[in-house]
């Protein structure tokens, strides 16, 4: 495996090294250019958020190849390191594998997997299923075989805590790290004291997902910094933001017949403009100054 500080991997490695990294998700490549004009330093990529705004629930409608244009969209817009969601590697062993190896070509720094049972449901939903934590480890040590570079990030994410337990999710978690997974992600926790638990039982680099009418509660980044969390991620917070906009202005353009009202809630054209790094009549850029 070649190992280089310009991969994206490597840029996310040096960015929780120095401090907890605060990711949005980013649902289109617009989105994506905002999150890194507004300063934050990585993007995510929702495999929810993805599937929603192509009209489908959570529940591993799309394709890895539909996924991977979305990654590829959001990492050259932002020219940030992107995690991607890879819900449960999209099939067997060696589904996983070619995900690792084309969410890496296709610029993401880091992917998760997760060990739910095929078809998956939300984190936050009950009724999960769990494959074998050893079938998972063997997954996670091909996966890790796989990567093109080392520095590519493999998260694996342990929905074990509302199946089996916190006990078997933290014994999980150790499991997957031994099993080549550089970070571990528990998904569904419900307290700060519970994130403070599983940091205490499967210490190492963590990602914490702070999603929103969930079952985890409404915590600060700083807060999950000092329970031992060094990515936390925001899924879909930007795209409930828009979609509750656009239900709005949908529904006062239905009753006035005007968007008049929402006007002031509006990105303006001069905006947008400013956002795409756009000036009408002179030759437009890429954001790393590719033609």
């Amino acid at each position: 495996m070649s190992h280089s500080g310009s991969h994206p991997g490597a840029r996310l490695r040096a960015l929780v090294e120095e401090d907890v990294v605060s990711v949005p998700g980013a649902f289109n490549a617009l989105v994506a250019r905002a999150v890194r004009d507004a300063g934050f330093r990585a993007a995510y990529v929702s495999g929810g958020a993805t599937a929603n705004v192509a009209g489908f629930p959570d529940v591993g409608m799309l394709t890895m190849i539909e996924v991977c244009r979305t990654i590829r969209e959001i990492a050259d817009a932002s020219m940030l390191p992107v995690i991607a969601d890879a819900d449960t590697g999209y099939g067997e062993v060696e589904c996983a594998i070619r995900t690792v190896v084309e969410y890496e070509r296709a610029g993401a720094a880091a992917l998760h997997v997760e060990d739910q049972i095929f078809p998956k449901r939300c984190g936050h939903l009950d009724g999960k299923e769990l494959v074998d934590a050893q079938e998972f480890c063997q997954k996670l040590h091909k996966m890790e075989a796989a990567r093109i570079s080392s520095d590519f990030m493999i998260i694996a994410r342990t929905d074990a805590r509302h199946v089996t337990g916190m006990e078997d999710a933290i014994a999980r978690a150790n499991a997957y790290r031994e099993a080549g997974a550089d970070a571990i992600f528990p998904e569904g926790l419900q307290s700060e004291k519970e994130f403070a638990t599983f940091a205490k039982g499967s210490p190492g680099l963590l990602l914490a997902n702070m999603t929103e009418f969930g079952k985890t509660p409404i915590i600060p980044v700083a807060r999950f910094k000092d329970l031992g969390y060094r990515m936390v991620i925001h899924p879909l917070s930007m795209m409930r933001l828009a979609m509750g906009e656009v239900v709005r202005g949908l529904r006062d353009l239905k009753e006035s017949g005007t968007i008049e009202s929402s006007l002031d809630r509006m990105q303006t054209r001069a905006e947008l403009y400013e956002l795409l790094n756009y000036e009408p009549g002179k030759e437009w850029f890429y954001p790393d100054g590719r033609r």
